[in-house]
């Protein structure tokens, strides 16, 4: 004899049973992305993390604002340790601690890095979208800031070297060993060819050569590649036009024109 009801009860309470996820706490170093105000005590906040790539949590604000996390800390590019706390699939991770790594010395204080900041910020924010664990991107990442926060200046090449340098990461960094004094870039193709290619996205041999140069640029030698600011908004312009061609999505940047007007 069968029991319909009996049956589709135990049937439901089975498939409850297999997608219950328990509540697990984990830990991870990250960057702060992007923050975003969700309802009236809390925040959504994007992280490029060390250990899981790119994750969105979310922080429950204290209504009293004397909770062991200030909201400061998960201002823009911040390096935190982050214990989060994985729940159901349909809701994001919470945090439930957070700590500042090495606190910024000059990037919250000089407008040039500030602004600098910015822009790199909303760039990781568009181009590691898709991005899982990568130890080397990350690592990159973070000791670029670092190495910036301690530098004397504000370079005005650090965010060009930045850029060209994230792509080696992403998968799509060209071959210098098939560079030419006579090469043209194909900005589609992300290579340089030999012959200009049958569509417009590409750059002519002469600033082929200087796309090289920002190549060739490292923390250490960049200030050796004077560039005037008709030359550094057109490789930024060339830029956007390359990561646009081998990231989806990728869009202008808001931040941008702020730059143009930083670094004339």
């Amino acid at each position: 004899m069968y029991y319909p009801n009996i049956l589709a009860k135990i049937f439901r309470n089975l498939l409850k049973f297999r997608t219950f996820v328990p509540d697990m706490l984990e830990k991870t170093r990250c960057i702060v992305l992007r923050t975003v105000k969700y309802g009236d005590q809390s925040l959504i906040i994007d992280l490029l993390t060390r250990e899981v790539g790119r994750l969105s949590v979310v922080w429950r604000m204290p209504k009293s604002g004397k909770g062991k996390i200030k909201r400061q800390i998960f201002q823009l590019l911040n390096i935190l340790d982050v214990d989060y706390e994985r729940r159901s699939a349909n809701n994001l991770p919470l945090i439930k601690e957070a700590h500042i790594v090495d606190p910024y010395s000059s990037i919250p204080f000089d407008p040039v890095k500030l602004s600098v900041s910015f822009f790199l910020a909303e760039f990781l924010g568009l181009s590691t979208r898709a991005e899982q664990s990568d130890y080397l991107l990350y690592d990159f990442v973070e000791n670029s800031l670092k190495w910036y926060d301690m530098s004397t200046s504000a370079p005005a090449n650090f965010h060009l070297m930045f850029m060209i340098r994230v792509s080696r990461f992403l998968g799509f960094y060209p071959n210098l060993e098939e560079f030419t004094d006579y090469s043209y870039f194909d900005l589609r193709a992300g290579q340089f060819v030999g012959e200009a290619p049958l569509h417009k996205d590409y750059l002519k041999p002469s600033e082929a050569q200087n796309f090289i140069n920002l190549m060739r640029m490292t923390p250490e030698n960049m200030h050796i590649f004077r560039l005037s600011q008709t030359e550094r908004n057109r490789i930024i312009d060339v830029m956007m036009q390359f990561y646009g061609f081998h990231i989806p999505g990728f869009r202008e940047l808001k931040s941008l024109e702020i730059l143009r007007e930083i670094f004339k």
